[in-house]
């Protein structure tokens, strides 16, 4: 039997497919972070399932006690506190195991804080960056702003409501006009969604860290002054070279900074 690495809702109980449900229900196992947190799930929807904790603490371990079974034909699900695991959660490490020693993996996919923190904040872009959970250090955030300072796409981190001040302190002093969105509490009772400049956000919490899980979004650099003609002289260059427009305005973009789009516009301007 595969090993199924089942999304679960990251908040609201009720977002869960059909798949996982049934999965759940005929595994013969479920690892999941907190049994107390996943028991809850199951309750919901009438499952009774046999758990065993899978974490950051004993993932090594148990590893290493689960693959012999799961070569020998045990049925396991793989459930994550919220989302899906292996992504900053525990699992890579089973997932890796599983397909190493020729167990099949399949994935059944949900709810993600990921995306929809990015679609809710409306600073959605062509392309973005996951970045993880944060870093603590001020140094290491301010090094992470500074490469993110002409990535021209969205990026998209975790943050404890605790760090956040600090962390939207950090952003406003590198770029205090940088677009950013703090996403908290998505998909429950007190969802909310709040954007602005990171000096504005930094001044909005300062005093009062918000509650419930977050999720921030930075939006995209902003277009550097000077750069777009230079950019758009390179595009033409590879276009007139045999390049396809489209391909070579994401190329061009990613090595400046300026926009894909208005890369694409000026150069079909200029052609009219």
């Amino acid at each position: 039997m595969p090993l199924a690495v089942c999304a679960t809702p990251i908040g609201n109980l009720d977002d869960v497919t059909l798949r996982v449900l049934a999965e759940l229900r005929d595994a013969d196992v479920v690892l999941c972070e907190d049994t107390r947190h996943t028991r809850v799930l199951l309750e919901r929807h009438g499952i009774r399932a046999r758990l065993l904790s899978y974490h950051e603490h004993n993932e090594r371990k148990r590893t290493a006690e689960l693959l012999p079974r799961l070569l020998a034909g045990e049925r396991m699900a793989l459930v994550s506190d919220a989302g899906l695991p292996g992504i900053s959660d525990p699992g890579t490490r089973l997932v890796a195991a599983a397909l190493d020693g020729g167990v099949a993996v399949t994935v059944l996919p949900g709810s993600s804080a990921v995306d929809t923190a990015l679609v809710a904040s409306g600073l959605a872009s062509e392309r973005y960056q996951f970045l993880g959970f944060l870093p603590r250090t001020k140094g290491a955030l301010a090094a992470l702003w500074e490469e993110l300072r002409t990535w021209p796409f969205t990026a998209v981190a975790f943050e404890s409501p605790q760090r956040l001040p600090g962390t939207l302190r950090s952003l406003a002093d590198a770029e205090p006009e940088r677009l950013v969105a703090v996403c908290r509490e998505l998909t429950k009772v007190h969802e909310e969604v709040v954007r602005g400049t990171a000096a504005e956000l930094a001044a909005r919490y300062a005093e009062s860290p918000p509650r419930g899980e977050v999720v921030l979004v930075v939006g995209a650099a902003p277009e550097a002054a000077g750069e777009p003609d230079a950019a758009v002289d390179a595009l033409r260059r590879l276009v007139d070279a045999g390049a396809k427009a489209r391909p070579a305005a994401a190329v061009v973009a990613e090595l400046t900074g300026v926009s894909a789009n208005a890369l694409y516009r000026a150069l079909t301007a200029t052609d009219r």
